[in-house]
Parts: C-alpha cells; structure tokens; sequence
C-alpha cells in the first residue's frame, strides 16, 4: 500500500467542484419504436439488428413487486445502424423460434447489460444465452465510481441526466403506456456510449482483466441451489425467538408462497413479512380464530384490504401450525451449512476470531487502495469460512472451491494468510446488522 504523501495538496479551482449541468434525456434520438409484438415485427427487428455492428444493447423489464413470476414482460435491444427495438416476449414465449434466432445473432458479439445477474434469468428463460456480457454495472463498481445505478454512471460519464418515474410499474399490463415505451428505450439509448466511457475507465486503471473475468463468471455460474428453508428469510425473523412461533411462520410462508405462485401475484400483496412475522407473535398467546381476530392481530402494522382475501386460509393455517405436536416444529436455527453467528465467535471461537479481525481490517485498506468496494473484491462469506478453517489446508485453494476469481485469489490470498497467523485481535465492535445477516444464513 502507497504511504501517503506529506505535500500540500495542489490548490482546486472553484469552478471544477461544480459538476456540469446534466443534459435531460427525454426521447430516443430517433422516437420511440413501435412495439415488436407479432413475428412480421419481429423477423423484420431480425432482419435490421443484422444489419447493424458492434455489440448489443440490452435490457429487459419485470413485474417485480406485481407478480410472483420474475419473467420479461419487454425487451430492449439497441445496435448502431441495427436499431432501436422494443420486442413485448408474451405473443412469443419461452422456445419460440425467433428467440432461437435473436439468440443466435446475440451471440456473435458482445452483449450490454446493466447489473446483468438481474435481468439474465428472464432472458435464458426465453432461450437467449449471451456468450460474451460487459456489465456496466458492475464495470462501474470495479472502476471505483461512487454511484453505479444507469442514471448516475450517465450523469456522471456523459452529463446526460435519466428520469426513473416508471422503473418500478407493472410491466404485466397490456397495452403498455407510450411513456413507459418511452422510459424502456431510454434505457438503451446510450448504453452502448457508457459501456465505452466505462471500458476506458477499467483499462486505465488495469482493471479490465479482472473485470472480464467477473463477466465471464457470471455467464458460467450454475443455477442457484433451492434454498434450504427459505422461510427463514422472512424479513423480521430476528424477531420471532420460540420454536413453536417459527412453525406459524413456516406455515404461512408456504401456503402464501403456493398461492402466490398458483396466480402468478407477489407474495407480499397476499400478505407481508412483517404481517407473518406479527401474527407468528400474537397467535401463540392469542388465538386466532375469526376473521376481527385476524384483523386484530395485524392492525398495529397497517391493515391491507387484500391480505384479508384469504383470510379463511391463513386462520386454518395459523391453526393447523399451533397443533402440531412439539417434535414438529422447526429446530431454532437451520440445518444449511452456516457458520456460528459472528456474536459469539469472540468469546467461544477467539482462535478463528482473531485472524477474522485482521483479515477484515487489511481488506479494508486495500479495498480503499484499490478503489474497489470490499464486496466486490472478495464475498465477506468467503473471508469468514477462511478464517473459520483456520490453518488447514491452502488459502488460495480454499477460496477456489468457494468461487472466487482467479484476480481476486491473487489480492486477498496474501492478505489471509498473514491473518491467520494472528492470536490477539483487534479491537472491533460487531455491528448490529452483521449479527443479524450472520443468524439468516
């Protein structure tokens, strides 16, 4: 790490702390498209994006918050001298021909995604399949820029300002607004200009390679695992300390989650966290048993009409849970493969908690010397089960199997392996929320 200099700093004019004023973007140069929505359009989008070079524009949009389902509902791909087109996948669906076709002209060059680990699940669920990602997102963070959502990096790399009005609407709808049409275009627009602004940035700073090599993580990463007991992750769950309010939770999370998925609604429009969580409390010394018991019970976190739509189910469900006998409640913490809480390791793990302390501290620095932030230059997970393992076996190893990049292995190997040589750790008062992360693991 470079030791700071004692010189003065170099006087700043005035004039260069004002940031430029940003340029409002409101319409695609060329107007908003018409609508991809029958396979004439649709060969015709085909036939233009052919036509065009470079790499590929691409966004989609979701119903995140509407639907249960985390399918597109809109494509957005742009293209110099290929177009600008906004393709609606729901005529189509999952398999259809033409999407093998889009799939395949987008895998002769690269494609353009904005925090891309978000919309590549909906894309592969239409057969497309990019083979070469630059993620802009991402390539923001590695590069060190303090503000990496599309509308700040454009603000701040090209002093073009992006209005968000719509990004979180119900895309399900039909027909779509022209505005939000609008909106989606934009979001296109000048991704193609930014991922160049940022492609310089990382070669600048010699970090293109490490920023390829994220990419290409991201595009070879397996499906996640099913989650083992994903009820825990109710939010709140901190909350609910006895086993026999943990088999409420566990009941209502999952009949809410069947029925969510049966009509294709967000699970928290049928009923909340914090309304799982409350009623797991009030049930157990309270019964619940009409529909003014249910109202009751939630009420102090503000009622919604529609979680009393199935409030005959969440009844039979609350009390279904109470009577199962006590060997079938859920066990207090769960059976995945987590690692103690980080609030007892101090007192009843202080040979692991030493080097955590060490190794959580000179990552820090040299997160800040290398301008990348700590979660993206090593997962804070894998850092904890390396200094769980202690001394056994190799460092670089150990961080291989877990998943982490070859770049990443040659920074923050190093610095593990002299954490783990310390027995006396620092002084670092664990905070509130790595308590609470480290008990939903």
């Amino acid at each position: 790490m470079n030791e700071p200099t004692n010189s003065p700093a170099e006087p700043v004019e005035e004039n260069s702390l004002t940031p430029p004023t940003a340029i409002a973007l409101l319409a695609p140069e060329n107007g908003v498209p018409q609508i991809v929505d029958s396979e004439s359009l649709f060969e015709r989008a085909l036939a233009e994006l052919a036509e065009g070079s470079g790499p590929f524009a691409v966004d989609a949009e979701r119903a995140s918050g509407f639907k249960f389902s985390a399918r597109a509902y809109l494509i957005q791909i742009k293209r110099h001298n290929g177009g600008l087109h906004l393709i609606d996948p729901i005529p189509f669906g999952p398999g259809h021909h033409l999407f093998s076709e889009l799939n395949q002209l987008l895998q002769s060059d690269e494609v353009i995604l904005h925090a891309s680990t978000q919309d590549l699940p909906c894309l592969r669920e239409l057969g497309i399949n990019p083979v070469n990602l630059f993620d802009t997102e991402l390539g923001g963070r590695l590069a060190g820029l303090p503000r990496v959502g599309l509308g700040p990096l454009l603000e701040s790399l090209m002093e073009v300002s992006l209005a968000k009005e719509h990004s979180a609407a119900d895309w399900s709808q039909r027909p779509l607004p022209q505005d939000w049409l609008n909106y989606a275009a934009l979001d296109v627009e000048l991704l193609i200009e930014l991922r160049d602004k940022v492609h310089a940035l990382l070669a600048s700073a010699n970090k293109l390679k490490w920023a390829q090599e994220e990419f290409q993580a991201i595009l070879d990463a397996p499906p996640p695992p099913p989650r083992i007991d994903p009820w825990r992750r109710t939010s709140g769950m901190h909350k609910v300390k006895k086993r026999e309010q943990l088999a409420i939770v566990r009941a209502l999370w999952t009949v809410r989650n069947e029925i969510a998925q049966e009509v294709d609604i967000s699970q928290g429009r049928l009923l909340s966290d914090a309304a799982i969580v409350e009623l797991a409390m009030v049930a157990h010394a309270k019964p619940i048993k009409t529909k003014k018991d249910l109202e009751r019970a939630i009420r102090p976190i503000g009622l919604r009409a529609r979680w009393m739509e199935n409030s005959a189910t969440w009844i039979s469900t609350i009390t279904d849970a109470i009577a199962l006998p006590e060997e079938q409640w859920p066990k207090a913490r769960s059976d995945a493969d987590s690692l103690p809480p980080l609030k007892i390791w101090r007192e009843r793990f202080p040979e692991k908690y030493a080097p955590l302390t060490h190794a959580k501290a000179r990552l820090t620095e040299k997160s800040a010397e290398l301008a990348i932030p700590l979660e993206n230059m090593i997962t804070p997970e894998y850092v904890r089960r390396v200094c769980w393992m202690s001394s056994k076996g190799s460092v670089a190893q150990a961080l291989a199997t877990l998943g982490a990049r070859t770049w990443q292995i040659e920074i923050v190997g190093p610095i593990l392996e002299a954490a783990l040589l310390e027995t006396e750790p620092l002084i670092e008062p664990v905070t509130e929320g790595e308590e609470v992360a480290s008990e939903s693991m």
